[in-house]
C-alpha cells in the first residue's frame, strides 16, 4: 500500500486551515490540506453579506466567549488585526470600515478566498478537495490517515474543520469526533450569533412586525449590546439579538430597551401636561416606529395621557424600555453564524494549539471553545489560532 508522508496534514480548507497551511509551507514544511467540500473557503464566501467582514480593528480578548476567557490572549497577541490587514493590502484588496471597527472587502469575499488559496499554492501546499478522511490512527511517527484518495502519514495533524454551524455549507462534527477519539473533552456545542424564536410580542403575533428594524439595547444577565434589532416572521434578529444569543441559555429572559438613551418617563410626564388629550399611541410614535407604537399602545387601557397616573406612565415606559421576554429557542445551527463551545481549551496549549496529552495533534479555529462577537472577531480568531499553530509546526 502506497503511503505518502507529509510534515503536516491539515483537515479543513476554511479560513483557519488555509491560513495555517500557507504559513507552515512558507516555513519549509511539506503540507497536505484536505477538505471534503468541492471548493475551499465556502463559509468565507457567504460571510459579511458577500463582502467578508475579515477582521475588526478593536479585536481583543474582551470580544470572545470561552470557559477559559484567558485562553485566546496569547494567540491574539501573536497575530492581530493589523497583521491580517497587511496581507490583504499586499494582495491588492481594497477594504473599508463599516461600523465599530468592522472591516469588509470593497468588492467581494471571493477576494479573501483567492488570497488564501494563492498563498497556499505559491508556497507549495498540496491542496486536495473532495477528499474525505475515513480513519485517523496514532503511529510511531505521528498519525496515519486513511482517506477517499489514499493513505497518508504525518508528524503533525491539524484539525481545522470548523463546527456545526450552517450544515448546508458542509459543516459537521468531525472535529469533535477526532477530539473525543483522543480523549479530549468537548464543551457542549450550541448555536451562537443566531436569531431567536418568539411567537408573540406585546400580545400580538410577531409576524405583524416582520421587517421592522430599530436601534435597541438588548440584555441577558450581565451582558448588554446596543445595536439594531430586526423583527422577523419567526422572532427577532439583527446585530444586537445575534450578539446576545451567544450568551443566552434556555428559559433565560431577554430584556430590551427599545428607546435607548431616552428619558421616556420625563417626556411622558411633560406630554401629559402639554398635550393631555394625546393618546399613548401618538406619544410613543414620537419615539418608536408607528406600527410598534400602535401594538404596544393596544396593551394600555387608557386612551389619553391625562387619564394616566405617574404609575401608569411608568408602566408604559417599562413596556418600551424594559420589555422582557423568554425566547422559545434559537433558529438553530441551520442559520447560526458560528458555534459556541467546542474542544475544551484546558486540553490545549494556548501558545501552540497543541493537545497537551497528544503530541502532534492541534485544533484551530471554530472547532475550539473560543467564540467571538459579531463583527469580524471570529475570523480574527481563525487567523490568530492558525498562526500560533503554524509557528509551532
Amino acid at each position: 500500500m502506497d503511503i505518502r508522508a507529509y510534515d503536516s496534514i491539515i483537515i479543513g480548507a476554511g479560513a483557519a486551515g488555509m491560513h495555517c497551511a500557507a504559513i507552515a509551507a512558507q516555513r519549509a514544511r511539506k503540507v497536505l490540506l484536505l477538505d471534503h467540500a468541492k471548493a475551499a473557503g465556502e463559509k468565507i464566501r457567504i460571510s459579511g453579506g458577500g463582502r467578508c467582514n475579515f477582521t475588526n480593528l478593536y479585536c481583543g480578548p474582551q470580544n470572545f466567549i470561552s470557559e477559559n476567557p484567558h485562553f485566546c490572549k496569547s494567540a491574539l497577541a501573536g497575530f492581530g488585526p493589523q497583521d491580517f490587514i497587511k496581507l490583504v493590502e499586499q494582495s491588492g484588496i481594497s477594504w473599508f470600515e463599516k461600523t465599530f471597527g468592522q472591516l469588509f472587502c470593497q468588492k467581494h469575499s471571493g477576494q479573501i478566498v483567492q488570497m488564501l488559496l494563492n498563498r497556499c499554492l505559491d508556497n507549495g501546499v498540496d491542496l486536495r478537495l473532495q477528499s474525505k478522511v475515513l480513519d485517523v490512527k496514532n503511529s510511531k511517527s505521528g498519525f496515519d490517515l486513511a482517506t477517499s484518495i489514499g493513505h497518508f502519514k504525518t508528524k503533525s495533524l491539524i484539525i481545522a474543520t470548523g463546527a456545526l454551524s450552517i450544515p448546508k455549507m458542509g459543516a459537521t462534527g468531525f472535529g469533535y469526533d477526532i477530539a473525543r477519539q483522543f480523549g479530549l473533552n468537548i464543551i457542549t456545542p450550541r448555536p451562537a450569533l443566531v436569531p431567536l424564536q418568539v411567537s408573540h410580542v406585546f400580545k400580538q403575533p410577531v409576524s405583524q412586525l416582520a421587517g421592522l428594524s430599530l436601534m435597541a439595547e438588548v440584555s441577558c444577565g450581565s451582558q448588554s449590546f446596543t445595536e439594531a434589532i430586526l423583527f422577523t416572521h419567526r422572532g427577532v434578529s439583527g446585530p444586537a439579538i445575534l450578539q446576545i444569543s451567544s450568551y443566552w441559555a434556555s428559559e433565560q429572559a431577554i430584556t430590551v430597551n427599545l428607546a435607548p438613551g431616552v428619558d421616556m418617563l420625563s417626556m411622558a410626564k411633560a406630554a401629559r401636561t402639554k398635550h393631555p388629550k394625546q393618546s399613548p399611541a401618538k406619544f410613543m410614535a414620537g419615539i418608536l416606529p408607528n406600527k410598534l407604537a400602535q401594538i404596544i399602545a393596544a396593551t394600555i387601557s387608557h386612551q389619553r395621557l391625562a387619564d394616566m397616573s405617574d404609575n401608569h406612565l411608568q408602566q408604559m415606559t417599562d413596556k418600551v424600555q424594559r420589555w422582557s421576554f423568554v425566547p422559545e429557542g434559537t433558529l438553530g445551527f441551520r442559520i447560526a453564524e458560528v458555534t459556541a463551545g467546542g474542544v475544551d481549551t484546558k486540553a490545549l496549549s494556548s501558545k501552540t494549539m497543541e493537545a497537551k496529552s497528544v503530541p502532534g495533534l492541534y485544533f484551530i479555529g471554530e472547532v475550539v471553545d473560543v467564540t467571538g462577537h459579531l463583527g469580524g472577531h471570529n475570523f480574527q480568531w481563525a487567523w490568530a489560532s492558525a498562526n500560533a499553530c503554524a509557528r509551532a509546526l
